[in-house]
């Protein structure tokens, strides 16, 4: 009861949507017949689930933006990492039934004439190193990065830029073919995963479930870092850093922990969505894609919560929608709402609800203020009757 007060009836249903929408769409796809009109196809679920993946990685930009203050261009940085790490560990479960035959060499590798496995791939075909590499190399680069930023207290546009910078030099570094991760075509022809064909309905349902719990665990870890004592200083850190550094904080440390903890969830977000989608190449890495989760954000609300989720699933339908239109003009869309969002709804959607919501509660209370104020006042009783 204490923590249910403490997190907010709002965390709490969005965590208690996301898991109904874990079981339920499985149960749709699966059990359901397909002449049922609550059915869902079994392609649709991938596509369901890549918009959950989305969301989290909305959310996780959303802690260091919102919360704290920091605009992060880089962010698809962290995303396409910890999708690489899942993509490596797909490739080495693939063996023998690869075009070559080779039962250690991914297809590509013998392709390029590699003689034996680079030594970054070794230890990939177990899975809770894959699942270890997906939190650390995205929190260690995040952190590294992060240090030397912060303590130089890079802020503003400056660190947006270095941010982007940084996702650039990795794109330009992964298309490389002797990087050893695929060149340009990157990883793909993906088999299967903990023993279960991906291609099968029921392993595309439990990675939807997967991405659902994934998001719901997210909400609750944001819920719980925003309403803490540490959330307090996060937003002093965002609205007033030079104050909060004359108070005796140290603002560079705060700013480390969210960005560290960001970029872990979007690593995580990268890796639900690999399998799901069934590739993973340096396109990930375009500094177009982390502008375009700024854009999710930014729609939804950011510093909500629930408005980045929101944002990220109605931009992503809204792309799937018109881009099988008119998908030449999907950039100038994504542009001018951004635009919009930004001249007119600055709070964004959730944000602007909020705020009307505020504002209807108080002038209410004024109302009821200025009712009880004209009302007279109760005559007294004469002590003498």
């Amino acid at each position: 009861m204490i923590l249910a007060r403490f997190l907010g009836p709002r965390v709490w249903f969005v965590v208690a949507a996301l898991l109904a929408a874990a079981v339920l769409v499985p149960v749709a796809t699966l059990v359901l017949p397909p002449d049922s009109a609550f059915a869902i196809p079994p392609y649709v679920v991938p596509l369901i689930g890549k918009y959950v993946c989305y969301a989290l990685l909305a959310l996780a930009l959303d802690l260091v933006w919102g919360h704290v203050g920091i605009l992060s261009l880089g962010h698809g940085a962290f995303f396409a990492l910890g999708g690489y790490a899942m993509g490596m560990h797909l490739m080495r479960q693939i063996g023998p039934r690869g075009v070559y035959g080779n039962p250690v060499l991914p297809d590509f590798m013998v392709f390029l004439n590699y003689q034996e496995l680079p030594w970054f791939w070794l230890g990939f075909d177990q899975f809770w190193f894959a699942a270890l590499m997906v939190v650390l190399v995205p929190g260690l680069l995040a952190f590294v990065f992060g240090y030397f930023a912060f303590r130089s207290r890079v802020t503003g546009v400056y660190l947006s830029i270095i941010t982007q910078a940084m996702t650039y030099a990795l794109l330009l570094a992964f298309f490389r073919n002797d990087m050893g991760l695929g060149g340009n075509n990157g990883l793909t022809d993906f088999k299967e995963l903990l023993g279960q064909p991906l291609s099968a309905p029921q392993t595309r349902a439990g990675l939807f479930s997967a991405s659902c719990v994934a998001l719901a665990l997210g909400v609750l870890l944001v819920g719980w870092i925003t309403r803490s004592k540490l959330g307090k200083l996060m937003v002093a850190v965002r609205d007033a850093e030079s104050r909060t550094r004359f108070i005796g904080w140290r603002p560079e440390r705060v700013k480390l922990f969210a960005f560290t903890v960001s970029a872990v969830m979007a690593g995580i977000a990268g890796a639900l969505y690999v399998p799901q989608v069934g590739i993973i190449n340096p396109g990930e890495f375009a500094p177009v894609n982390s502008i375009e989760v700024v854009v999710w954000a930014a729609v939804g609300g950011r510093g909500t919560i629930l408005g980045p989720i929101l944002g990220a699933l109605l931009v992503n339908t809204g792309k799937t929608i018109f881009t099988a239109a008119a998908p030449e003009f999907w950039l100038f869309v994504l542009g001018g709402l951004f635009v919009f969002v930004t001249l007119f709804l600055p709070r964004g959607i959730v944000g602007t609800i909020d705020h009307g919501w505020k504002g209807l509660g108080a002038r209410r209370a004024s109302r009821q203020a200025e009712k009880g104020i004209a009302a007279p006042a109760p005559a007294l009783a004469n002590p003498a009757e």
